[in-house]
């Protein structure tokens, strides 16, 4: 079981999706174009079968800023989003009021 010292290693923090497209090798994988504070980054999700790229553009979400890049299906992710999900429906944790790119989730 995780201890709360294990969990204090993750850097969770506010993220803008600057862009989105299909992943090219995958059909439920999606590419996002982060701004995180003053830097981009890139991470790949398993969103596409609930978001559409048009409806991400802009949106902030909360992801795990600091795991060790991964390349998915030939694609690096420098990151991981935050949802929840259940038998039928994924929704991204999304911020409730206005805060800038980069704000650290505490």
């Amino acid at each position: 079981m995780p201890t709360i010292e294990d969990f204090k290693k993750f850097e969770f923090k506010i993220a803008e999706i600057e862009s989105a497209e299909p992943h090219p090798n995958a059909d439920k994988l999606t590419v996002l174009k982060l701004r995180v504070g003053d830097l981009q980054k890139q991470i790949v999700a398993g969103i596409r079968l609930h978001y559409t790229t048009e409806e991400l553009k802009g949106k902030k979400i909360v992801i795990i800023d600091n795991l060790e890049p991964a390349i998915i299906r030939g694609v690096e992710s420098q990151g991981m989003l935050l949802a929840a999900s259940d038998e039928t429906k994924l929704t991204l944790v999304i911020p409730e009021r206005e805060i800038a790119s980069g704000a650290r989730v505490k």
